[in-house]
């Protein structure tokens, strides 16, 4: 069933409350390791709540979950708890998949495979993703399946959380919040048809491999003639979830604090952020949906990157705009970081003192992704947050996938334990696309260290 208007408010207002009755109570243990660990067993509490409820009613809140459990937002047990929901979803049962099969592909499951496991490698939101092999061929495939019925709940919960926004926004929260809903109602939409995502997969792998002597990132090969709206056969990239990363290098025996898990750490995050600054920067077309659930680590530290069903394709002046933004961050310049606002048709109104400087934070909170020293978790609506003291009255719906694959950036660079700003690294590709368009001069082009060294330096920093 969808989740209702009144659902939704109970659930956003219930967990912040239970928590501020506990702070008041946690208060009085004056023993510092017994009150962290009653915080522990709080965040705890409270992931297996929001798990239960993500769970249940699946469709959107399985990406909910996704959004929540991000280590620079939530606490560690929330992540720990609700990572696994990225591809641990409940699955479909085999029966129903065979059906949908064979009335999609209009033959006999056994017809076209000579090999289909039952179980799933994994189950998200919206399908299921089974590994099998062709008949008279050698490469094993993937299978992907969309679930039945998934559609028309997933909308239905959209259209009430942009009820839900619409009152927010009217709250001491000034961000325009039914826009994002718009836009994720938009791109979500778009995740139904397989032709489409196979299409886009298509599209970003050939610009990946012919703008790059060695792709940054493994992009699956769609299977011809295999793709149907509700199925989509692609070629099978061995590797594991980077969710398991930590695990993996246990069971090796490699030390986590080590040279060479950082080294693989730092390689993994550089292809994808190189990945990500093209697509953005220079193509305008790009994988929006880079979670850990769609981010595999192959042999010798490759990342693949899967899962085409939210992509976007930026207008020209929108990529234009943001590649002026990553160089006003890059060079911590307030007055272009303003300037820019106005070009993205980011609409904003402050009282506050030092507005420009506030407006610059508000940019590097949203658009980038490193971190102020000290702070491992963003606490976005705190008394002390840009977005308090900045009231966003329009957000232009197209970039939000933008600010969602940033903030995705930085969840993956917390929990890689890299402290970097994807802005410092995009500066050579925002100025290429600048200069390109007519719009930088080659005397206007900073002198750069080079990237390895760069790399070296931000990573050594933490």
């Amino acid at each position: 069933m969808p989740l209702t208007y009144i659902e939704i408010s109970q659930f956003v207002f219930e967990l912040p409350i239970s928590d501020t009755v506990f702070q008041v109570r946690v208060n009085f243990e004056r023993d510092v390791q017994k009150r962290e660990a009653l915080w522990e067993r709080q965040h705890e509490l409270a992931a297996d709540k929001v798990y239960a409820m993500c769970a249940d009613l699946g469709g959107f809140f399985l990406k909910i979950a996704q959004i929540l459990g991000k280590p620079d937002l939530a606490p560690a047990a929330w992540v720990r708890r609700l990572v696994t929901l990225c591809d641990q979803a409940p699955a479909t049962p085999f029966q129903t998949v065979k059906l949908i099969l064979e009335n999609e592909l209009g033959q006999g499951i056994d017809d076209v495979f000579d090999r289909f496991d039952m179980e799933p490698l994994g189950s998200a939101s919206i399908a299921q993703v089974h590994k099998a092999r062709l008949r008279g061929d050698k490469s094993d495939v993937v299978v992907k399946v969309q679930h039945p019925g998934v559609q028309d709940l997933m909308m239905t919960d959209l259209r009430n959380l942009q009820a839900f926004a619409l009152y927010m926004q009217k709250t001491d929260i000034k961000f325009d919040l039914y826009s994002v809903t718009k836009e994720m109602e938009k791109q979500i939409g778009y995740e139904f048809d397989f032709k489409r995502e196979a299409a886009a997969m298509e599209c970003i792998r050939k610009f990946l491999y012919q703008n790059n002597r060695r792709a940054p990132v493994l992009v699956p090969r769609v299977i011809r003639d295999m793709v149907t709206r509700r199925v989509l056969v692609m070629e099978f990239i061995d590797g594991i979830p980077i969710m398991n990363l930590g695990d993996e290098i246990a069971k090796r025996g490699i030390n986590p604090r080590g040279r060479a898990a950082a080294a693989a750490k730092q390689k993994i995050l550089q292809s994808l952020t190189l990945a990500y600054g093209q697509m953005i920067l220079k193509s305008g077309f790009f994988h929006a949906d880079p979670h850990p659930g769609n981010i595999l680590i192959c042999k010798g530290s490759e990342v693949g990157l899967l899962d085409y069903g939210q992509v976007k394709d930026l207008p020209e002046p929108l990529r234009l705009g943001y590649a002026n933004l990553v160089l006003a961050i890059a060079d911590g310049d307030q007055l272009r970081a303003a300037k820019s606002y106005r070009e993205l048709g980011i609409e904003t109104i402050s009282n506050c003192e030092n507005e420009q400087q506030e407006l610059f934070r508000l940019a590097t909170t949203m658009f980038d992704t490193k971190l102020p020293p000290g702070v491992t978790m963003l606490q976005p609506f705190s008394e002390e947050s840009s977005i308090k003291k900045i009231g966003v009255q329009s957000f232009p719906e197209e970039l939000f996938s933008v600010l969602r694959t940033v903030h995705l950036l930085r969840g993956l660079s917390v929990g890689l334990g890299i402290n970097y700003s994807c802005a410092e690294q995009w500066r050579p590709i925002a100025e290429e696309a600048l200069f390109q368009a007519g719009r930088l001069q080659g005397k206007d082009v900073k002198p750069r260290p080079k990237q390895r060294r760069s790399w070296r330096r931000l990573f050594s920093r933490g």
